[in-house]
């Protein structure tokens, strides 16, 4: 089986100047950075011993920020590398002052590829996040002696069913994972029935994150021109919910005069179709990168910026997470559940079921099903007033401890070795 995965990726490597140019076009690629897929232009590796992270895309990676701080402490870690998969990933890491840390993109799951980047960048420990599972770059870090560890590990039952239908492969490559460090139970249980030897559970790492580690905000005199108005956010949207985030828009404005709604997509390759999409529907929309003031006519304000989302957190009254209406999953609702925000949320969160269950029974998330449901919840929460039921800063703070040990004790026994 694993032969016919790697002819697949042969297939895809022989049709990769198309899909790069394609994806070039569409602002999914950096056009500086993409060779880096193809273990080309790699970074300069400094002497010293390295840990590596991989993180799929943005959500991932903020969630390892805190660790990879505490680690940077260490005098014996000279070198940190993260990989992402995607462009907008790499513009958020641009925003730390990291002093040891590396950003590269991850490389295309072929042999020679993995071969060449693992020689080159020679990992004590590789720490893969969430549910990244690469066949191929698992091999081959088992056959140079690395530890392997799956941190945050998330499967789904759509995935679980997907690797069970192969089961033979799936075994091989889940077998190679050192220790997993489940999200939640229902992944436990997956994790043990995909061969997985050792687990352990320290908790959900994206509870580390904590809002006080981005001191940015808004400007003043942006925020003077927010002074009088009411602020519902809808965050992460996909294809179709701005739509009918816009409809309850016009909706509410019938009552909330001094209503502004602020969309922020999770792909802001798709905005030009969003504001298109919304001045149909007769809303003032103007985008943050048009620099354009917002006056008291202004429905929509599209943030088409990165790194930024935290920053209207603070000055929400609520908050709609996207990815929650299509069949999507859902998206991390714990960032706005720091600055206190009341969450509304559609009845696709299998990505986060844990999370949303806990919030709910906090009385702090709410499920609605459809745009006249999203109306009324919306209508009673931007009258209500903004409370802290739960002390997520302490939860995050066990976590990150638990997880800084869990790497420190691998990686001192991996340096013994050598």
């Amino acid at each position: 089986m694993f032969f016919f995965y790697q002819i697949l990726f042969l297939i895809v490597i022989l049709f990769s100047p198309l899909i790069i140019l394609i994806r070039l076009l569409k602002n999914k690629e950096d056009k500086k950075r993409f060779l880096e897929k193809f273990t080309i232009n790699l970074k300069k590796r400094k002497p010293g011993n390295l840990i590596w992270f991989h993180a799929a895309s943005v959500g991932e990676f903020l969630s390892i920020v805190p660790l990879v701080k505490e680690l940077e402490k260490r005098k014996d870690i000279k070198n940190i590398l993260i990989t992402t998969s995607t462009l907008s990933s790499s513009k958020i890491f641009e925003n730390f002052k990291f002093k040891k840390t590396i950003h590269q993109f991850f490389p295309i799951d072929y042999f020679y590829f993995t071969s060449k980047f693992i020689n080159y960048w020679k990992p004590k420990i590789a720490i893969f996040i969430d549910s990244e599972i690469w066949p191929c770059m698992f091999r081959e870090i088992k056959k140079n002696s690395i530890p392997l560890l799956l941190m945050n590990a998330r499967i789904t039952n759509k995935s679980f069913t997907k690797w069970s239908f192969f089961k033979n492969f799936s075994n091989d490559t889940f077998s190679k994972i050192n220790i997993a460090y489940p999200t939640n139970t229902e992944t436990m249980k997956y994790l043990k029935r995909l061969n997985v030897k050792k687990i352990k559970n320290i908790g959900n790492l994206k509870f580390t994150d904590d809002q006080d580690s981005n001191k940015e905000t808004l400007t003043k005199s942006f925020l003077l021109k927010l002074k009088k108005r009411l602020i519902l956010v809808a965050s992460s949207t996909h294809p179709s919910e701005e739509v009918l985030v816009g409809k309850t828009h016009l909706d509410l404005s019938k009552k909330f005069k001094n209503l502004l709604t602020i969309i922020i997509p999770r792909h802001i390759n798709r905005v030009s179709e969003i504001k298109d999409d919304l001045t149909t529907m007769g809303l003032n929309t103007i985008t943050r990168s048009s620099k354009r003031k917002i006056d008291f006519n202004t429905d929509i304000y599209l943030v088409d910026t990165y790194g930024e989302t935290k920053k209207f957190f603070k000055i929400a009254k609520m908050i709609f997470i996207g990815g929650s209406i299509v069949n999507h999953g859902g998206q991390n609702p714990i960032e706005p559940a720091r600055y206190g925000l009341s969450i509304v949320h559609g009845p696709n969160v299998r990505n986060f079921k844990d999370i949303f269950k806990f919030f709910k029974e906090k009385k702090l998330a709410f499920k609605i099903n459809n745009q006249n449901q999203l109306r009324a919840i919306s209508h009673k929460l931007l009258t209500k007033k903004k409370t802290k039921t739960i002390d997520l800063k302490k939860i995050g703070k066990n976590i990150l401890k638990k997880s800084v040990l869990e790497i420190n004790q691998i990686f001192v026994n991996e340096i013994k070795k050598t």
